[in-house]
């Protein structure tokens, strides 16, 4: 004859408590995932507008950033001369091809200074000098977009700069500006990346910016709803097959 065992009644009340509160848990990240899809809608509706608005003033951006207002990806334009013996460049790839993205200063009508992310050259046109129609003299305007500063390195798996050798591997404004010898007392803290407009020599090629951020909130939201009712199913089930 086969004797049933009572369940030890700490078990009883363990699963009483855990399975409730683990239940809680998945619906809660599963909610909050639904309200982070909500914000990364919102946030990629507004840099869809703000990257194709009609472009406004490098001024315009100052005062909106000094505002506290949000500048990334926002049309303007700037106007002003390029220091050319000023390049910086940083390590890029671009359609699968190796090379630099050219950070050229612009000296702006009030004298102040602008980075320029010109645009992308291949990896052996890195100096000057190699292409001499790229170095556009004189008065000279520029339409792109707005990019924030970085405030320290993205991620440890990114190299330090190589200054020695003009090779930036994140784009460390002051630095940049340092090593170029230029004031930081009179640089604009922000980028703006040139767009596609083909410039003499068809090079730097211009309009490099990529805007891609990922979405995947609704998968994880899916994920822990999903886990929630399994969880909730087995609780149901191992109840019913424990009381028959």
């Amino acid at each position: 004859m086969e004797v049933k065992t009572a369940t030890p009644r700490w078990r009883f009340w363990a699963v009483l408590i855990l399975l409730p509160a683990a239940f809680a848990v998945l619906l809660a990240l599963g909610t909050w995932q639904v309200q982070r899809l909500a914000w990364k809608e919102g946030l990629l509706a507004a840099i869809e507008q703000r990257s194709h608005a009609e472009p406004v003033s490098i001024e315009e951006i100052e005062t909106a950033h000094a505002a506290g207002e949000p500048i990334e990806y926002r049309t303007a334009y700037a106007t002003g001369r390029y220091l050319n013996d000023s390049e910086r460049h940083f390590f890029a790839t671009f359609n699968g091809q190796t090379g630099y993205y050219v950070y050229t200063p612009m000296q702006i009508d009030d004298g102040r200074y602008l980075f320029v992310n010109r645009g992308f050259v291949p990896y052996d046109l890195k100096e000057p000098e190699t292409r001499p129609e790229s170095l556009l003299e004189g008065q000279q305007q520029v339409t792109g977009l707005a990019r924030e500063r970085l405030s320290e390195r993205p991620s440890v798996m990114v190299p330090d700069n190589d200054e020695a050798a003009n090779i930036f591997y994140w784009k460390d404004l002051d630095r940049m500006a340092a090593t170029a010898g230029l004031p930081a007392e009179d640089l604009l803290p922000f980028f703006l990346d040139a767009d596609a407009t083909p410039v003499a020599g068809g090079l730097p090629r211009g309009g490099v910016t990529v805007i891609d951020l990922p979405n995947s909130h609704l998968q994880y939201a899916v994920t822990w709803y999903g886990l929630a009712l399994a969880l909730l199913g087995v609780s149901v089930f191992a109840w019913w097959k424990r009381k028959s």
